[in-house]
């Protein structure tokens, strides 16, 4: 049996140990136990529901940690993006992903289909939005990718962001009656800054030009669950710089992730604030997992840390640009983490409990559930993000277009299936068709290639 279908056996076995907690809050092990249920609070919140689709806004009353109470469009209306293009980032069009998220009021962004969105310049997100990709397969990509600046109330949910290069020295609307110009941006996946109130879940971030997700600036409230990361070097920034003090008062979770194959560094890298770790999947790394300078307060709690081969990169922490006598104060701990491979963590500090107060966001799971608890980080049925296929993104072109789906079955509402629609026809409509690409002739014979191996080694297996 391969080590995905154990690790997957593993978690389905270990599903049955945890208890279930009832509607009235009553707490039994006896009763049957949904097979919907994982234990992870944020989606045992929403995915037992059959009829979520009808109900997306219950997404918002999900949020746990220090972004916990993050609305993003609650309220407001849906906004259906049914365009793809990104033609003209200071006179968006009506339909793109760019008008949708500069409008003024709270919106509910939902996707008509599957779409690959190539920005052209950074993506401006304003204030009370959520970005749903939930029942379609959107992967945004290009330049600049997606700016939360001086907002709050932001969720961005079930999307791929990947292959974010730097863009600016142009105009870009952040409204419909402002339009300014921007400077360089750094080619981040998802930049927050001088934020509060953001939410990040079920994503799928790499291969971007500087970090997959920065929080700098004296943003606070912030939680960063369910995603995968995979291929990149510096993962995730918390504090802008050294100096700035301002980032003293920054609270951030960072829960249920799988930090995957590929990754170098910064998962994540802290200056000041207050950091809870908790049951995060690192799969390896290629110089440390945590890093941090500035005497960050970093709170690791019932996470799996797996060292690489690298008999010189076991460790977890990274104190960097520091001195030991310096950073023997700062208040790190390791709390019911399980080290594999030789995997070990530092801890610092004199154990402050009101150090570690300010920087406990949720009650941590014990680290034997992190399989279950993890198991559908990401995208939600993602094709290409998980399981050593993360290179892989079908239908991404320099004008932007849609995607051929492929994932619908088992998708967020369990079961389901291709024959009359699949997830696209539940949420948009059974007389609804998804959009598909062209294909070019070498798609099509890398198509069949791939069909060809797969037939070949079924059935050749010893």
């Amino acid at each position: 049996m391969v080590a995905h279908e154990r690790k997957l056996n593993d978690s389905l076995h270990r599903r049955n140990l945890l208890t279930y907690q009832q509607d009235d809050g009553d707490t039994t092990s006896s009763s049957p136990i949904p097979s919907c249920i994982t234990g992870n609070p944020i989606d045992d919140c929403w995915r037992c529901d059959p009829n979520w689709s009808q109900n997306r806004q219950r997404l918002a009353d999900c949020s746990i940690g220090f972004g916990q109470g993050t609305l993003g469009g609650k309220g407001g209306r849906f906004y259906l993006v049914t365009d793809s293009s990104d033609d003209d980032a200071a006179n968006p069009i009506p339909g793109t992903l760019r008008h949708a998220v500069i409008q003024p009021e709270p919106l509910w962004i939902v996707f008509s289909g599957d779409m690959g969105i190539k920005l052209r310049h950074e993506l401006i997100v304003g204030s009370y939005k959520t970005i749903d990709g939930r029942g379609a397969n959107v992967q945004i990509t290009g330049h600049g990718c997606l700016t939360i600046q001086q907002v709050s109330h932001v969720i961005i949910h079930n999307v791929h962001v990947h292959h974010c290069k730097p863009s600016g020295n142009t105009l870009v609307a952040s409204s419909p009656t402002h339009v300014g110009f921007r400077g360089v941006s750094d080619g981040d996946g998802i930049s927050v800054s001088a934020s509060h109130h953001i939410w990040v879940d079920h994503c799928s971030l790499g291969y971007c030009s500087d970090g997959l997700i920065d929080v700098i600036l004296a943003s606070t409230a912030v939680t960063i669950s369910n995603n995968y990361f995979h291929h990149h070097d510096e993962v995730m920034l918390l504090g802008h710089d050294d100096r700035y003090t301002a980032d003293t008062g920054m609270q951030v979770t960072i829960a249920f992730n799988h930090f995957g194959e590929g990754l170098v560094q910064r998962m994540p890298r802290c200056r000041h604030g207050y950091i809870h770790v908790v049951n995060n999947d690192f799969t390896a790394w290629e110089m440390y997992a945590i890093g941090g300078s500035a005497n960050p307060t970093i709170n690791s709690q019932g996470n799996r840390y797996t060292a690489p081969i690298n008999p010189n990169a076991k460790e977890v922490t990274k104190r960097v640009d520091t001195n030991e006598k310096h950073w023997a104060k700062w208040n790190w701990r390791t709390d019911g983490d399980v080290m594999v491979n030789g995997a070990f963590f530092v801890p610092s500090g004199d154990g402050a409990s009101l150090a570690y107060a300010r920087a406990t966001s949720l009650q941590a799971k014990a680290a034997g559930f992190i399989d279950q608890l993890t198991v559908n980080a990401g995208v939600f049925g993602d094709p290409s993000g998980r399981n050593g296929q993360g290179g892989v993104f079908p239908g991404i072109t320099d004008g932007g277009g849609t995607i051929t789906r492929g994932y619908t079955k088992g998708g967020p509402g369990g079961g389901g299936s291709d024959s009359d629609g699949g997830l696209f026809s539940m949420i948009f409509g059974s007389n609804t068709n998804a959009a598909s690409a062209a294909l070019r002739p070498g798609q099509v014979w890398s198509i069949l290639f791939t069909i060809l191996l797969n037939w070949y080694f079924s059935n050749h297996r010893r």
